[in-house]
């Protein structure tokens, strides 16, 4: 079932994130692939690219003395048997277990002939309709 195979790849994403090694995350995500948020919408052409927009996210995270994150999952929506859409807040924790902060977050993700990659990664308000738990 798709929506099985999407929660896994999140549960993988997540647990491969938060060991804030760059390296990890780079399977995840479709060559190209776009990232949509505040700065406005990111073209990810390749795995260099990837590396240069997720490296100094991670290491500001370590500087503030990141843990862990979760995603609060919002919902999931199989839109063929080749995309589906994800969406929820994901919660990062600092290393004490304090949450260091909450980001809405919504991926489309394509099956490809490894799996399930990463399309599109949009950032938005934690407090966006839909975002969190329903």
């Amino acid at each position: 079932m798709a929506n099985e195979a999407v929660n896994q790849v999140i549960a993988d994403y997540y647990r491969d994130f938060s060991t804030l090694n760059v390296q990890a995350i780079l399977r995840y995500f479709n060559q190209p692939s776009l990232l949509v948020g505040p700065q406005g919408v990111v073209p990810i052409p390749d795995r260099a690219a990837l590396m240069a927009v997720f490296g100094p996210v991670m290491e500001g995270l370590r500087a503030k003395g990141y843990g862990r994150s979760e995603l609060e999952l919002g919902y999931v929506k199989s839109l063929s048997s080749s995309a589906a859409l994800i969406g929820g807040v994901a919660v990062r924790y600092k290393n004490d277990g304090q949450q260091l902060e909450r980001v809405g977050i919504t991926y489309v993700l394509h099956k490809t002939e490894s799996g399930w990659k990463f399309a599109t990664v949009i950032l938005h308000d934690p407090n966006a309709p839909g975002a969190g738990k329903q």
